[in-house]
């Protein structure tokens, strides 16, 4: 009874987690930003996508953000904040080359985003717009910002495969293992 006590304590403890942070190099870029960071899929481990969409707006001709990384499962609101017709779809065959239509100021439109994807999204109104959807396996992920500097909080302790996927750059793949705090600088390359 007394060694029950003393164990179930132990057993009820979360599995060590730390933060995986970094810097990614985009040689050749005016910035650093918008690569995606991610930590690829775990043998034997699922995760359920979150309930909340996430949101891509079309505001004044552009697509905010530009890259926007979601974990497989989940939905992406497209929005219309333009006082112009808008329309959203992606030639891409991993997320099923959906078009979504045109729609007005102040609608969204739903596209839920199945499997692992860099998808490209494009408005057929307007040519010059364009955005990336990447969809990766698990919860452990992060955008750069304009200095390349990332932060994936929560990565439980272990060892992974890390990809990290750019709009123009080659997309790299390294092993890192994570125990606590962990650092990881990557360069790309072209």
């Amino acid at each position: 009874m007394i060694l029950l006590v003393i164990l179930f304590p132990l057993l009820a403890m979360p599995l060590s987690a730390g933060t995986l942070e970094g810097t990614v190099k985009a040689p050749g870029m005016r910035s650093n930003a918008d690569a995606v960071v991610y930590i690829d899929a775990i043998p034997g481990k699922t995760f359920e996508p979150p309930a909340k969409p996430a949101l891509i707006d079309q505001v004044e001709l552009v697509f905010v953000p530009h890259v926007l990384p979601v974990q497989v499962g989940t939905t992406v609101q497209f929005k219309n904040s333009d006082a112009m017709l808008h329309n959203v779809f992606s030639p891409d065959k991993c997320a099923e080359r959906f078009n979504l239509g045109s729609w007005p100021q102040g609608q969204t439109r739903d596209y839920t985003f199945k499997q692992p994807c860099a998808a490209t999204v494009l408005c057929n109104v307007h040519p010059e717009m364009e955005a990336f959807v990447v969809a990766v396996p698990t919860p452990y992920f992060a955008t750069t910002d304009k200095d390349g500097a990332y932060t994936i909080e929560n990565v439980p302790d272990g060892s992974y495969t890390v990809k990290v996927w750019h709009p123009k750059l080659k997309e790299k793949t390294v092993e890192v293992t994570v125990k606590g705090d962990t650092t990881l600088d990557i360069e790309l390359s072209k």
